[in-house]
């Protein structure tokens, strides 16, 4: 029997590792299930959701050409109808437009990254150069002090006297 992405298969688990479980198929292929493919939740461990002997149906989602199978397990499970996401409904609060910020171009003041709102520096706070401005002031005072510390010594840079 060929295997083919997109099959489901049933499979018996014959190993556990760290990073997934490997899956003997029919005729000695084995596939390997990675961890990301055996739940739709944040799967910690292995051991918590298949055990060695376990049967279960996968689905084959890649094959290389080596020979290495991919399967998963999560997507094998048929989901209903209701709990597949609706798609999102437009926010009322928002422009509707076929761009992300509202579509037209000129900037008109508004900082498009931040959402289309107009940027106002906070009042009382530092801005991002006086910040800087103080950081590199800082920075080149202490590497001052420690030139005059370490160059001053017989030997330079802490070496020791014999």
């Amino acid at each position: 029997m060929a295997i083919e992405v997109g099959t489901k298969l049933e499979g018996k688990v014959t190993g556990i590792t760290h990073f997934g479980a490997f899956v003997d198929l029919s005729g000695g292929v084995t596939g390997l299930v990675h961890i990301s493919e055996i739940a739709d939740n944040y799967v910690k461990d292995v051991n918590d959701h298949l055990k060695i002997n376990d049967v279960v149906t996968v689905k084959v989602i890649n094959v290389d050409k080596d020979g290495k199978i991919g399967l998963s397990i999560k997507q094998a499970v048929d989901k209903p109808a209701s709990e597949a996401r609706p798609p999102r409904a437009p926010r009322p609060d928002r422009p509707s437009g076929g761009d992300r910020f509202g579509g037209g171009g000129g900037g008109g003041g508004y900082n498009r990254e931040r959402g289309g709102r107009p940027f106002k520096p906070a009042a009382g706070k530092p801005s991002f150069e006086d910040k800087m401005s103080r950081f590199l002031k800082d920075s080149e005072e202490r590497i001052s002090s420690l030139k005059k510390n370490t160059e001053g010594k017989r030997g330079g840079r802490g070496a020791k006297r014999v």
